[in-house]
């Protein structure tokens, strides 16, 4: 049943980010690009996955989930290195391709090459990642 679930939840993602215009590059590109011919329809999409995703953590504070153990504890909000680091690396890949994780692994059957090879740099970043995160504490501190 939880594998069932899953992909009923991975499959209405998908598809959100499809119909949501988030798998197509320019349209991502469009959405960055403040000072030049911005698109800011993506904004909609941002407040149509944000405002209920605010309500569905308030209401987690009283019940337990259906299928499952528990509802995750949220994150701590403590501003650090890693946190500023990584988004200053993910919002730098998302300008420069206009794809992030969610819509790359969505976009997988629009095939073609420059979907292929961004998806092995990403999943070679993602295993290189915690090495070089490792590296730079250990210089930071010694430092």
């Amino acid at each position: 049943m939880r594998y069932i679930l899953a992909l009923i939840a991975g499959g209405l993602f998908g598809a959100g980010l499809l119909i949501s215009g988030m798998t197509d590059t320019t349209k991502v590109q469009g959405w960055l690009d403040i000072f030049g011919d911005w698109d800011p329809t993506l904004a909609f999409v941002m407040g149509g996955a944000i405002i209920p995703m605010a309500i569905a953590w308030q209401l987690t504070h009283t019940r337990k989930p259906l299928f499952g153990g528990s509802f995750p504890t949220p994150a701590d909000p403590k501003l650090g290195r890693n946190l500023i680091v990584g988004s200053i690396m993910f919002g730098m890949g998302w300008g420069l391709v206009g794809l992030c994780p969610g819509p790359t692994i969505a976009s997988i059957g629009f095939g073609g090459w420059a979907n292929l090879s961004f998806i092995a740099a990403m999943v070679v970043g993602m295993a290189l990642a915690p090495r070089f995160g490792r590296a730079l504490d250990a210089r930071l501190d010694a430092g």
